[in-house]
């Protein structure tokens, strides 16, 4: 009787929920018949608590448990825009039909960003938002889709994630009978960029965003990695075999791992490492534990950045000491590294089958910015009208970041330091944080798992800006060390006493 009795409830709570989710909302299923500008809604159902089912590229491996098993229940809209008629631009929208907190999320892609996000739409509706993600007009992880397609290229650049913020902002609204009273961003590398060009170019759809290892710099980042590409690639005797990378990041650890008074296997400041990679050149023969002179030559580079061969300026920074375990991805061939090529490929020159090895670095540099014209690219400083709403932006980037040079984001940040009239000024809205160790995004040897979310939630909500952000390294699901991330250009600085797995021995401090 009890079991039937449970049974019953739920089919009623059910009900009264596909009803409405507010008091002047309209039932999810009628969601599916509201009229948008350039939408169609393709879909509006409610998915009842640990129902929804991933396509199965998302679906967990056999034997693992989904995560998706302990959502809640809510409402999912899908919906194609088509501000263009060249658009074909797929959005989700998940609200969930009890407990919403009144906010929106948007949420951000990677690479090439040829797919919805469901496992951020899941973070964000177990965080009581209403949360959207966009393909951003094309699938799959290649730049193909922009051959011929020149209104496809605008989609990803940027109109895919403006048109879906607003139209999402109307469905929220028709759902619960009140639009969203905050709007966040949240995302990292080409999903760190969205959240830049949403700053610079829409101000007023988001009141904080969070945006990491930001590939806000497109063109130039695209050169870098086909630099790093013919450093190694090019001239056999120049390619680097991944058994050596263990032994150029020791090396590079044990040089600069101390500088910041204790030795715990990170690199606190990579900027003020001066490691030499010439350091391990052979004595004799090529051998495992050493580098050919060709090898370092091709390190250094790696470390240095791509220039100008003729004026020696710089184009994109290059990776920093400690990064090394993570060169596979540009430097371990047989090609170059898909995301980089294609731009080239396919947006560039127009040709599938150009070679990586002719890119000329200042021609086709200049070519590359010129076809562009600041739509790829999020490196406008001005963000003074964003900042006169009261919007809040945190940067976050990897030091140890293997694809994205992280000193690109503390570029972007000083030019807006400089356009918001100095640092004083500016820190009001604008902080950014470095992950000594951590990869790109996420992983990697230091403290990458932090929730940036939160903090800029704090700054926009309490207006308490971070003054540090707690960050774990995980093991087996379990921290096993924590350690404050910094406002730069503060570092985490050991207090000389207590453990150094633990952020309550450090401080943050100018260096």
């Amino acid at each position: 009787m009890r079991i039937a009795t449970a049974a019953f409830s739920t089919i009623v709570l059910v009900a009264v929920m596909s009803t409405r989710a507010g008091a002047d909302g309209l039932a999810c299923e009628a969601l599916a018949k509201l009229t948008l500008p350039n939408t169609t809604i393709t879909s509006a159902q409610l998915v009842g608590a640990g129902q929804f089912t991933p396509p199965a590229a998302n679906a967990a491996p056999p034997g693992n448990a989904s995560p998706f098993a302990n959502l809640p229940a809510f409402c999912r809209v899908a919906a194609t825009l088509t501000p263009s008629t060249d658009s074909d631009i797929k959005i989700e929208v998940w609200m969930p039909a009890a407990g919403w907190n009144g906010k929106f999320l948007g949420v951000g892609n990677g690479g090439w960003s040829g797919a919805i996000g469901y496992g951020s739409l899941a973070a964000g509706v177990r965080r009581g938002y209403a949360a959207a993600s966009t393909d951003t007009g094309h699938s799959g992880g290649s730049a193909r889709f922009a051959l011929g397609h020149p209104e496809k290229l605008t989609d990803f650049a940027w109109r895919a994630v403006h048109e879906m913020t607003v139209q999402a902002k109307a469905l929220v609204a028709a759902f619960y009978g009140n639009g969203p009273r905050l709007a966040y961003w949240t995302g990292c590398s080409s999903g760190g960029k969205q959240g830049l060009k949403e700053a610079q170019r829409f101000p007023a759809d988001y009141d904080g965003i969070a945006a990491g290892a930001p590939a806000n710099f497109w063109t130039h980042l695209m050169v870098g990695g086909l630099w790093i590409g013919q450093a190694t690639l090019k001239d056999p005797a120049s390619f680097i075999p991944k058994e050596k990378y263990p032994v150029i990041h020791k090396a590079a650890v044990d040089a600069c791992d101390a500088s910041d008074g204790v030795k715990d296997g990170l690199i606190e400041d990579p900027v003020r490492c001066r490691f030499d990679p010439k350091t391990l050149l052979c004595a004799g023969d090529d051998g495992p534990a050493c580098l050919t002179a060709p090898q370092a030559d091709a390190a250094k580079k790696i470390y240095a950045g791509a220039t100008n061969p003729r004026t020696g300026k710089a184009i994109f920074p290059g990776l920093e000491p400690g990064s090394e375990l993570g060169w596979g991805a540009m430097a371990g061939g047989p090609d170059a590294f898909g995301i980089v090529a294609d731009h080239f490929k396919y947006v560039v020159f127009k040709d599938p089958n150009w070679d990586f090895k002719t890119l000329n670095f200042e021609s086709d540099v200049d070519l590359a910015d010129t076809l562009d014209g600041g739509s790829l690219n999020a490196t406008d400083p001005n963000l003074k009208e964003f900042f006169g709403r009261h919007g809040k932006l945190l940067l976050y980037h990897g030091w140890n970041d293997q694809l994205i040079a992280p000193r690109n984001t503390i570029n972007y940040y000083n030019s807006v330091l400089a356009a918001t009239s100095g640092p004083a000024k500016a820190t009001d809205s604008i902080r950014l944080f470095m992950a000594p160790g951590v990869a790109h995004c996420a992983g990697g040897e230091g403290p990458s798992s932090f929730d940036a979310l939160a903090a800029v939630e704090q700054w926009v909500e309490s207006g308490k800006a971070p003054t540090e952000i707690i960050a774990s390294h995980m093991s087996g699901g379990v921290a096993d060390r924590t350690r404050p991330l910094c406002p730069y250009p503060q570092v985490a600085q050991y207090k000389g006493t207590g453990s150094i797995d633990d952020a309550a021995s450090f401080v943050c401090k100018a260096p």
